[in-house]
């Protein structure tokens, strides 16, 4: 990867890290109210989608299908949100979300629904535990 990568303060601020795959670092947001992945590529300067190189989208796709198969396997929701907003953090980074009938934002988006619930140490493992393993098959 790019030496020059560097994750926005931001991310950095409202996410855990939980790995690094081929292209993308990625992070749990630290909100237990929904699964929620995000895949930031490590290369310096990307702001939005059309500005990953034509070499990177295969892998970037691929690790995007990765964490959503992860989530669906972990946690059999509805639906699976992949959206790339960049309105708050200019970085280029890709939320993806396991959504239920019973969430709290249902059907429509989550931002800014109900403010974000912290893992606490003992669910934080088992959900980077949970995720982790699920990786490995995904």
């Amino acid at each position: 990867m790019t030496d020059d990568f560097v994750l926005h303060e931001g991310l950095a601020a409202d996410c855990i890290t939980l790995d690094d795959w081929p292209l993308c670092h990625v992070l749990l947001m630290n909100d237990a109210t929904y699964p929620w992945l995000i895949l930031v590529p490590r290369r310096a300067g990307l702001r939005d989608f059309h500005d990953v190189g034509e070499d990177d989208i295969p892998q970037f796709t691929g690790e995007i299908s990765r964490a959503s198969r992860a989530l669906q396997s972990s946690f059999k929701p509805v639906k699976i949100n992949v959206a790339a907003l960049g309105n708050m953090v200019p970085q280029l980074h890709v939320h993806i979300i396991a959504r239920f009938a019973d969430d709290p934002a249902w059907p429509g988006p989550i931002w800014g629904k109900v403010p974000a619930r912290p893992y606490e140490s003992g669910p934080l493992q088992e959900r980077l535990d949970l995720l982790k393993g699920a990786f490995k098959v995904a």
